[in-house]
């Protein structure tokens, strides 16, 4: 069982800092102005050969009743629950203030080992601040850079005073232990973005789908900044959902730490297997919805449109028919897509939801023979000719599958600059309905088949 670490403190003493600094990749944001951090965030953690969990936290800050503040400190206060150590992190540079000496306390209150930090510790003004330190009555602090690495050996050493002696590995091989690859990529997790427009219910749908109130959700747009990676197990199946901050128009992002978010959220997507499309019921099909539906598609994930707060709206017989034929009208890169009617607050649809993703994530493994693509291949040519360019007709010889996630093909032909783009959606749109490949990116790239008369020509000449 992994050995869980917790990183608290007030805002901007360089928590998140630290935090990537042990995960060894910027996953957390990392901004000059506090109160980046709002959800809390695990990562694997190593250490030389230490390794753990390691849990970011908000800035420890005092808010009013009901406020995201407040809320904040209480998903701080469940990670030190979760935690079997903690790491109070204080800013060596700033040096002591009251608030590090309220929540000092609460570091105490917990019963659990804690390993006092002074972070920004480099040069003269870094020292003076983590003598200061030793006033918090919580031991000897350890002086460190998170941002340039200074000090990680010291931190080491307290560390592994704290966490139990690892177990001795058995280095006997043994062929039975061997997984087949296939077996092992059928029981990794699903990996799905829930992207959207901001205040479409991302997070409230995934808090619904773990049953919990895991992330923090507020009235106001922007409130999720850190894409947030959360395990769910639904009826046997292991699922690894992102929430995303929410997506506006580019012209309308001005802020720099607006710009991180939807960087991190985008980082998201390409990391995606299955990315969901929230949009609003009440403001469906926008153009920042159809922007965020073709970068899905040109990033070739597998998509699924859900459409939120379908309680707010009267429904009517035959809605769901009339909202997927309108998703075929806006998004015909992406025909077919599944599109699912939910309420992430009160629960409505999480099942269809849910039987979507893993329909459309099998879509998107999807490998057809190459004898069954050729038979498909000689009807949909027969049926529609590949049309004459130049005076001269495109010979299209066969076609077949190199990869799956997305299906992608390799299209054998006389002339491959010459084949319309017309014609190449036509045989997608075919082959997207032949094969049942709804929704999911399909790609057919032209190769040139070599002519075997080519050296004749040139002897003659």
């Amino acid at each position: 069982m992994s050995f869980n670490i917790a990183i608290i403190g007030r805002p901007n003493v360089g928590k998140s800092t630290l935090f990537n600094r042990l995960v060894g990749q910027k996953l957390a944001l990392v901004d000059d102005q506090p109160g980046v951090t709002r959800d809390r965030r695990e990562g694997a953690a190593r250490l030389g050969d230490l390794q753990f969990t390691v849990i970011d936290t908000a800035g420890l800050d005092e808010g009013a009743k009901g406020s995201l503040t407040e809320r904040m400190q209480e998903q701080t206060e469940t990670a030190v629950g979760l935690a079997d150590a903690l790491m109070f992190v204080v800013d060596a540079r700033a040096g002591l203030t009251p608030t590090d000496q309220a929540f000092a306390d609460l570091a105490r209150r917990a019963n659990k080992p804690v390993v006092l930090i002074a972070n920004k510790s480099e040069g003269k003004h870094g020292e003076t601040g983590a003598i200061e330190a030793y006033a918090l009555g919580l031991g000897e602090p350890i002086q460190i850079s998170a941002e340039h690495g200074e000090g990680m050996s010291d931190l080491y050493d307290a560390l592994r005073a704290l966490m139990p002696k690892p177990a001795e590995e058995d280095e006997t091989f043994n062929d039975e232990e061997i997984v087949d690859s296939d077996e092992e990529l059928a029981k990794r997790p699903i990996r799905v973005a829930v992207v959207g427009r901001p205040n479409a219910g991302k997070s409230t749908l995934i808090n619904q789908l773990l049953g919990e109130e895991r992330l923090l959700t507020s009235a106001e747009a922007g409130t999720t900044r850190d894409s947030i990676a959360v395990e769910i197990d639904w009826k046997g199946r292991s699922f690894r959902v992102f929430d995303t901050a929410g997506l506006r128009r580019r012209s309308r992002i001005e802020q720099k730490l607006e710009k991180l978010s939807v960087a991190d959220a985008l980082r998201a997507v390409r990391f995606a297997e299955v990315v969901v499309l929230m949009m609003d019921a009440q403001n469906k099909f926008e153009e920042q919805d159809l922007r965020i539906a073709d970068l899905i598609e040109r990033e070739g994930r597998a998509l699924v449109i859900a459409i939120n707060k379908w309680d707010l709206i009267g429904t009517k017989p035959g809605a769901i028919s009339a909202l997927r034929t309108e998703a075929d009208h806006w998004l015909p890169q992406v025909k077919g897509a599944p599109v699912v009617a939910v309420s992430g607050l009160m629960g409505e649809g999480i099942d269809r939801l849910m039987d979507a993703i893993q329909a459309a994530y099998a879509v998107w493994n999807k490998r057809i023979a190459t004898a069954s693509l050729n038979r498909w291949f000689e009807q949909a040519t027969s049926a529609n000719p590949p049309p004459a360019v130049s005076g001269r007709r495109l010979k299209l010889n066969y076609i077949t599958q190199t990869k799956a996630r997305p299906p992608s093909f390799v299209l054998f032909c006389s002339r491959a600059d010459a084949v319309p783009q017309s014609y190449l959606r036509y045989l997608i749109n075919s082959l997207r309905e032949h094969f049942e490949l709804p929704g999911t990116p399909v790609r057919i790239s032209l190769r040139e088949k070599a002519n075997p008369f080519a050296h004749k020509r040139k002897r003659l000449s």
